[in-house]
C-alpha cells in the first residue's frame, strides 16, 4: 500500500478538531494524512473524491452532534464507502439511539468521551490502525491464495489437457481432473475459514477486559492485545523474547526497583507446561506504577507439544488499596483491642469464650475455681501525704507496674487496681498464686533497694490469697460496665491480706489454697492460725508462706517450725504456760519471729487473767477473738 492512510476528523468544535490532530500527528507522525472538518460541510464531497481516486480512508472520529449532521449519520456515509473504514464517535453525552443505530449499521469501534484523554485516544488509534492494517494483511493474503487457487486450477486444466491428449480414456481424465478440481476448491474454503476464525480470535482477545500476551513454542511475542497495549504503554517490540519481558517492558518486584527474575515470570512456566499466577509484580510507566497480576497457560498442538504460551493479566491497583486498607483497619482494630486490654484483660475474654472486647455484653458470666491474690501496700496514707500528686503517680505506676509483670509471668492477670492494691487471679493453678506472691515480694525487695539507694524509705507489703468457686462476669449498666469476680471466696481473700498487719508477716494463704498446691512442702510454709469468718460458722485455717523472707529469718522459721507448731497445739488446747515456754525457746533461736511474739504475748495474757495454766471454760477460742490495743486493732473475724 503506496498512498498514506487517511484519517477524517469531524465535530463542530474547532478546539477539539485541533486537539485531535495534534495528538493523531505526535502519535502517527507523518506516516498518514489528517483531514479536519468543522461541522460535515465538504465531508461528502470529500468522500466523493476518494472513492473517484480510490484512496483508503482508514479511520473516521467524528462526533456524535453535529448541528447540519448527525454524527453517526456521518458514520453511515463511512461506511458505504468502505467497509473496513474503522469508525470512533467521540461523545460529551451519551446519545443511546444514535449509538444504538451506529453499532447496528455503521459497525462502530469504540467511542470516547469529550475531552478525550491524550492517552486513551493515543492507544486507541494506535489499536485502530493496526486492527485496520491487520484487516488489509488478512484480505491481501487472502487474495493471494485466490491467485494461488487459480494459478493451480489452471495447472490442474493443462494437465488434464495433456493427459487427455495422450490417454486412451479420457473420461477417466476427466474425473480425475474434476477429482482434483475438488480438492482444491476444499482447501480454499478451508484457507478462507482459516482466516475468519484468526480474525475473530483477534478481534476477541483485541476486546478482552484484561490483558493478553501469546508468545510461541520458541518464547518470542507474538501478540498483545488493546488491555495488554495499555498497560504496558506499548506495543509488541518485535523479536523480545520471554527472558527480556522485564527489561523491555519495565516489570519490576512489588515494591522495589529491582527488575522481575524472568525465570519466575508466568510465561517461562506456561512454555515448561505448567499452570502459575503471580501477583507480585509492578509495571513501572514514565508516570505511574501498576501492580498486576498475570496467569499463564500452556497451549498444546495435537501431537502433545506445547505451541504457545498464553498470559492474562490485569490492574490490581484497586485490590491493592482495599489490602492495604484492610490491613490499616486491622492494624487500627487491633490497637483498639490491645487498648481495651489495658482495662479489659485478653485472658478475661477467653475465660467468657469472647473472641474481642465488642462480643461482652452486660451479664456475660461463667463460674469457675479461682486463686485470687489480693495485696496492699502498708500505710501509703502516710507515705503519699509526704509526696506531691505527680510524685504519687510516678511511684504508684513503678511500684504496679512492677507488680503486673511478675503476675503475668506466673500465668495471672489483673482484674483491678484499687489505688495502691491489686486484685489478680489465677484460673490455672493455686501454685501460680503463690508463686506470684513469692516473686512479687522478691521484685519488692529489689525496688526497695534502689528506693534507699536514692534516699526514699522502704516499703511493705501485705498478700492475701485464697482458692474456691468464683463466679466472673460483667456488672453495671447499658452505657457503662466492669468486669469482677463475685464469691465469699473473693472476701475471704482480701480479709486475709489484712489479717498479714496485725501478723506483722507479708504473706497469708488459707486451708483452701493449701490443698490445692502440688506440693506444700516444696514451699517454705507454716500453720499461724484457725480463725472464724464473719457471718459464718466455719473455721478457715491461715498458713504462712515464709520464702522472700530475709534469710536469716527464713533459716529461723524453718529450723524452729517444729517447736512453733507443736507450741501451737498446746496454745489451742490451752496450756498457755507450756506453749509459752515452747514460744519463748522458738524467740530465742529466731528473735524476728513477730507471730511467736504475738503468741507469747497471748499465753502470758491468758495466765494473768486466769490464774490457772488450764481454761476449763476458754475466755475466747482464738487469737482474732481478743481486740487489746497491746497485741493489734484489726477486726475479729475475716
Amino acid at each position: 500500500m503506496t498512498n498514506p492512510l487517511i484519517i477524517i476528523c469531524i465535530d463542530n468544535e474547532p478546539s477539539v478538531l485541533n486537539s485531535l490532530k495534534t495528538s493523531l500527528g505526535k502519535t502517527l507522525g507523518k506516516e498518514h494524512l489528517i483531514e479536519n472538518f468543522e461541522g460535515s460541510k465538504g465531508v461528502v464531497k470529500l468522500v466523493e473524491e476518494l472513492r473517484h481516486d480510490e484512496s483508503e480512508v482508514a479511520l473516521v472520529l467524528a462526533g456524535a452532534v453535529i448541528p447540519d449532521l448527525k454524527g453517526d449519520d456521518l458514520l453511515n456515509i463511512a461506511y458505504f464507502f468502505s467497509n473496513q473504514t474503522i469508525k470512533i464517535m467521540l461523545t460529551d453525552d451519551l446519545d443511546l439511539e444514535g449509538t444504538a443505530k451506529a453499532i447496528r449499521y455503521a459497525k462502530l469501534y469504540r467511542y470516547l468521551g469529550k475531552p478525550c484523554p491524550s492517552e486513551d485516544l493515543k492507544l486507541t488509534v494506535i489499536e485502530a490502525i493496526h486492527s485496520y492494517l491487520l484487516e488489509e494483511t488478512l484480505k491481501a493474503q487472502n487474495r493471494q491464495l485466490q491467485e494461488l487457487n487459480q494459478h493451480l486450477e489452471k495447472i490442474i486444466c493443462d494437465q488434464a489437457a495433456q493427459i487427455s491428449e495422450y490417454t486412451t480414456a479420457p473420461e477417466q481424465a476427466n474425473q480425475e481432473w474434476q477429482h482434483l478440481s475438488s480438492i482444491n476448491r476444499h482447501q480454499a474454503v478451508l484457507v478462507d475459514e482459516l482466516l475468519e476464525k484468526q480474525y475473530q480470535l483477534t478481534q476477541f482477545l483485541e476486546r478482552m477486559p484484561v490483558g493478553v500476551a501469546v508468545f510461541n513454542d520458541k518464547g518470542i511475542l507474538e501478540f498483545l492485545n488493546y488491555k495488554a497495549r495499555q498497560l504496558f504503554g506499548k506495543g509488541v517490540v518485535p523479536l523480545t523474547t520471554v527472558e527480556q519481558m522485564p527489561e523491555v517492558y519495565q516489570l519490576y518486584v512489588a515494591g522495589t526497583n529491582q527488575l522481575y527474575f524472568a525465570e519466575k515470570l508466568v510465561a517461562v512456566k506456561a512454555l515448561k507446561g505448567e499452570n502459575s499466577t503471580l501477583d507480585d509484580i509492578e509495571i513501572h510507566q514514565e508516570d505511574k506504577i501498576l501492580p498486576i497480576e498475570s496467569w499463564g497457560t500452556p497451549i498444546f498442538n495435537e501431537l502433545g507439544n506445547i505451541a504457545y504460551a498464553i498470559v492474562a493479566f490485569h490492574d490490581i491497583t484497586q485490590r491493592k488499596k482495599a489490602e492495604a486498607e484492610h490491613l490499616r483497619l486491622m492494624q487500627e482494630f487491633s490497637q483498639v483491642n490491645q487498648a481495651y486490654e489495658s482495662f479489659v484483660p485478653h485472658q478475661f475474654l477467653q475465660l467468657l469464650n469472647k473472641p474481642s472486647i465488642v462480643d461482652v455484653q452486660l451479664g456475660d458470666h461463667v463460674q469457675q475455681e479461682m486463686s485470687v491474690l489480693f495485696s496492699d501496700i502498708r500505710s501509703f496514707s502516710t507515705l503519699s501525704e509526704s509526696m506531691t500528686p505527680e510524685e504519687n503517680f510516678e511511684f504508684i505506676n513503678t511500684y504496679l507496674s512492677r507488680m503486673e509483670s511478675v503476675i503475668t509471668e506466673n500465668h495471672g492477670f489483673i482484674d483491678k487496681y484499687m489505688g495502691d492494691g491489686i486484685m489478680a487471679l489465677f484460673n490455672e493453678s493455686a501454685n501460680h498464686a503463690v508463686n506470684a506472691g513469692i516473686a512479687m515480694l522478691t521484685s519488692l525487695a529489689d525496688y526497695n533497694q534502689s528506693r534507699r539507694s536514692s534516699g526514699h524509705p522502704a516499703i511493705t507489703v501485705g498478700i492475701g490469697i485464697n482458692t474456691g468457686s468464683l463466679m466472673l462476669g460483667t456488672v453495671g449498666g447499658k452505657n457503662r460496665m466492669d468486669s469482677t469476680v463475685i464469691s465469699d471466696g473473693v472476701n475471704l481473700a482480701s480479709r486475709l491480706e489484712e489479717l498479714t498487719k496485725p501478723y506483722g508477716v507479708p504473706l497469708l494463704i488459707t486451708h483452701h489454697t493449701y490443698w490445692k498446691l502440688d506440693n506444700p512442702l516444696a514451699y517454705a510454709i507454716r500453720l499461724i492460725d484457725r480463725v472464724p469468718v464473719k457471718g459464718k460458722s466455719e473455721m478457715v485455717t491461715v498458713y504462712e508462706i515464709f520464702d522472700a523472707d530475709e534469710p536469716q529469718l527464713r533459716e529461723g522459721k524453718l529450723i524452729t517450725r517444729s517447736k512453733f507448731e507443736q507450741a501451737l497445739v498446746l496454745y489451742n488446747l490451752r496450756y498457755f504456760s507450756k506453749a509459752s515456754v515452747l514460744f519463748q525457746e522458738c524467740l530465742r533461736l529466731n528473735p524476728g519471729d513477730s507471730v511467736a511474739q504475738i503468741y507469747l504475748g497471748q499465753c502470758q495474757l491468758h495466765t494473768r487473767l486466769s490464774g490457772v495454766t488450764k481454761i476449763k471454760q476458754p475466755l475466747k477460742s482464738s487469737l482474732q477473738n481478743f481486740d487489746y490495743d497491746v497485741i493489734y486493732k484489726p477486726n475479729n473475724k475475716l
